[in-house]
């Protein structure tokens, strides 16, 4: 198997819990951080886009970075989406996070502008040239409208020490395969969607920023771990049965599921902020259904 990546193969994007009112429920919050990583994760990304980033302002986003390094900080890595489409608040905010002592940083592709591929390679580029802290670039632009092609990438991985990893959920094996075979050592590729993770492995990926794994740690860590020691046919067996659910939590827009998911296996951590919606009672029998049918509810 080959070497641990810095920040290991299952790393989750961790839900945002709310109490009753939708304010920041950072009890919970500890507490489920240190639910995931006893459920085998490897890092936590916090306040990503399952972690309702865009309705999280930057005052609650620091308590919240606070409590989950409190809780499990220094257990495992814990990484802060800070990306924003505005450069500058990025860089500012950016610099205020990494003061608190977390292990990494997160920063999307912008949103809603439509840089070029050059505009996404100064945004970054300014980004890395103002924090110390390791940058997980991250590419998903059926959010974003933009693709951020796999010549900006590996040009950002070559130039910056600091730019140190990916989260593809481009769809686009072609691009995700180039990155990987073309990448600086220690610049590592990981899928941005459950389900596209064992090909993406496949293809010299390292493992996944997950959503399932706020759900079903244990399993997803069990498919990484599989890919990665090279037992493809035990690690597609494993896959192939958590499949339906991987696809069945964005049967909606996430993490309106996930968040009905967790409620569904007894650990609730409040409903969704407008405009997303929780889950219809429909969505929830059918999504009951799914967790039963791989074996996560009984």
């Amino acid at each position: 198997m080959a070497d641990s990546p810095r920040f290991g193969r299952l790393i989750t994007a961790m839900v945002t819990p709310f109490d009753d009112n939708l304010e920041l429920d950072l009890n919970r919050a500890q507490e489920l951080a240190v639910r995931l990583v006893e459920g085998g994760n490897d890092a936590l990304i916090i306040n990503g886009t399952t972690g309702e980033s865009p309705t999280v302002f930057y005052p609650q986003k620091l308590d919240l970075f606070r409590a989950v390094i409190e809780a499990v900080g220094g257990t495992v890595p814990v990484i802060a989406n800070v990306g924003d489409n505005c450069t500058a608040d990025t860089v500012s905010f950016a610099q205020e996070v990494a003061s608190l002592g977390v292990d990494g940083l997160m920063c999307v592709v912008p949103y809603y502008n439509k840089p070029p591929q050059e505009g996404l390679y100064q945004h970054f580029s300014t980004i890395a040239r103002n924090v110390d802290a390791p940058i997980i670039l991250y590419n998903i632009p059926g959010r974003c409208v933009v693709n951020m092609e796999a010549d900006t990438t590996l040009r950002l991985a070559n130039e910056w020490e600091n730019i140190v990893a990916v989260k593809e959920a481009s769809g686009r094996m072609d691009q995700i395969a180039r990155i990987a075979s073309e990448a600086p050592e220690g610049f590592d590729v990981y899928s941005g969607d459950d389900s596209a993770t064992l090909e993406i492995m496949q293809l010299g990926g390292v493992g996944v920023i997950s959503t399932i794994g706020n759900v079903a740690p244990a399993r997803m860590a069990e498919i990484v771990r599989l890919a990665a020691e090279g037992r493809w046919e035990e690690a597609s067996e494993a896959n192939s049965a958590l499949l339906p659910l991987m696809e069945g939590l964005f049967a909606t827009s996430n993490p309106i599921l996930v968040k009905e998911a967790l409620r569904l296996v007894g650990f609730p951590v409040g409903g969704v902020r407008l405009p997303l919606i929780d889950a219809t009672e429909e969505q929830s029998q059918v999504l009951a259904s799914i967790m039963k049918e791989v074996g996560v509810l009984a």
